[in-house]
């Protein structure tokens, strides 16, 4: 928030897989930062790497190159103490609450797992925290008997926020966190993250689609695609405002939250690429309805500031004399 030091910093983090004799670069060169208390969403169509960027945050994935810092800290350089504590700081939310619930393990159990692995704990401080935890996503202490098939998928998911929420983390990483969800559902939930993060002061890293949610939640939003941000800058600048074509395309592409709101849609020509064989220069120029010529073909746009652009940076070559600084 404000000018408050970063909490995490993603330092042109990448992550390459070999297929056979290719090579996918499904993130390449991604940077941003997430203030104490605040929250990004990473958007963008299917494969365009914002999973794998969440990914490698949690340390479920080796980047690489690049660098990830929590608190300053470079987090390949933790010793075991430090992983053990990064593990306390830093917990995920996942999209199916069904997939990510053991069946075999009553709710206590689930919820007081983070605290057994990583921190000692009598049973009575363990109960008294798994009460509190459920009770802060809005589910009763005597839940912790239950099984998660005794649940609604509404209740599952706060269950799992109960299990990321025990540790009290300073950083949460939400996978499309109310995709699965049925819509009538998908508020509720979307509240109580708000809620809670005013509580506790946590950030949030979003992976999603939906940009209804995105921009119910997001302070920022990063957009990518093929690996890349193509733009990145305050939620509202962006929805009001967009700049890369990307961005354009993609929010006109979404229903308006009204069905009787104008809503031009824009397509967009052809698929998109395999991210085996990218295209040269810039990766959107054989979809880009503002295609200028050979510089888009041949060059990789910088990401950079723009005049006139609020605090957003856009990799486009239709800024690039409009670039500041």
């Amino acid at each position: 928030m404000g000018d408050a030091a970063p909490l995490l910093e993603v330092r042109e983090l990448t992550r390459h897989f070999r297929v056979g004799k290719a090579q996918v670069r499904a993130v390449d060169g991604v940077s941003f930062a997430v203030a104490p208390g605040d929250t990004l969403a990473l958007v963008g169509e299917s494969g365009c790497g914002k999973t794998t960027t969440a990914r490698l945050i949690l340390q479920l994935d080796e980047p690489t190159a690049g660098e990830i810092r929590l608190d300053g800290r470079d987090l390949r350089q933790l010793d075991r103490a430090g992983l053990r504590q990064f593990r306390n700081d830093v917990q995920a939310v996942f999209q199916d609450p069904w997939s990510s619930l053991n069946p075999r393990m009553r709710v206590r159990e689930i919820v007081a797992e983070t605290l057994i692995c990583n921190q000692r704990l009598g049973r009575k401080e363990l109960d008294r925290q798994v009460d509190a935890a459920l009770t802060a996503v809005g589910l009763r202490p005597d839940h912790a008997r239950n099984y998660p098939h005794e649940f609604s998928g509404g209740q599952r998911q706060r269950v799992a926020i109960a299990s990321a929420l025990i540790s009290r983390p300073r950083l949460l990483v939400l996978d499309e966190p109310v995709s699965a969800l049925d819509v009538s559902i998908r508020s509720q939930i979307m509240n109580l993250f708000k809620d809670l993060q005013a509580e506790f002061g946590m950030s949030y890293v979003i992976v999603a689609h939906d940009l209804g949610t995105t921009r119910y939640m997001a302070d920022q939003i990063a957009v990518m695609y093929l690996g890349r941000i193509v733009e990145i800058g305050p939620s509202e600048e962006i929805f009001e405002a967009p700049k890369h074509p990307y961005t354009k395309a993609l929010l006109a592409a979404a229903l308006p939250s009204h069905p009787d709101t104008p809503h031009d849609r824009e397509e967009l020509a052809g698929e998109i690429p395999s991210p085996l064989e990218p295209p040269p220069g810039c990766h959107f120029h054989p979809r880009c309805p503002a295609f200028i010529g050979p510089v888009c073909e041949t060059d990789y746009p910088d990401l950079d500031p723009v005049e006139g652009a609020g605090a957003r940076r856009v990799a486009c070559h239709l800024y690039r004399g409009a670039a500041v600084g």
